[in-house]
Parts: C-alpha cells; sequence; structure tokens
C-alpha cells in the first residue's frame, strides 16, 4: 500500500500552468516540477509566464539581492 495516492485530478477551478507543453490545465495533468499554479482562473494561469517575468525582473534589479560586492563606498 502506498503512502501517498497521486493526485492525477485536480479539483474544479484549480488551473495551471504547463511548463512542458505551454498551455492551461485545469487540474493537475502534467507533474509539479513542470508547472506553475494553482491560479483561481484560466486568465491568471494563461498570464504565468508574463507574471514570472515581471517577478523576475523585479528580483534582478533589488539591490537586497545581489551578492556582489559594492563599489569603494563602505557606508554600511
Amino acid at each position: 500500500m502506498a503512502l501517498f495516492k497521486k493526485r492525477t485530478v485536480g479539483k474544479p477551478g484549480e488551473w495551471y500552468y504547463c511548463l512542458e507543453h505551454k498551455k492551461v490545465e485545469e487540474g493537475p495533468e502534467c507533474p509539479a516540477k513542470d508547472r506553475f499554479g494553482p491560479y483561481a482562473t484560466h486568465g491568471e494561469a494563461t498570464d504565468a509566464m508574463e507574471l514570472a517575468r515581471e517577478r523576475n525582473l523585479e528580483w534582478e534589479n533589488d539591490p537586497r539581492w545581489h551578492d556582489a560586492p559594492r563599489g569603494g563606498d563602505n557606508a554600511d
């Protein structure tokens, strides 16, 4: 007997964006490593890649997350 059952069918209204197939799916059809979500609506899942791009850009430009040493001014 398996300890964990693989959930093959999602709850109605759970939307995911599959990174492997590049499509929106209702319920988790693909493995978790290949998808974003869950999202509340089909539209939110459709915009998943754009949201990820925006968040990545914010993170890349956030000075709190850069490990590179600062120039000559050590004001901290």
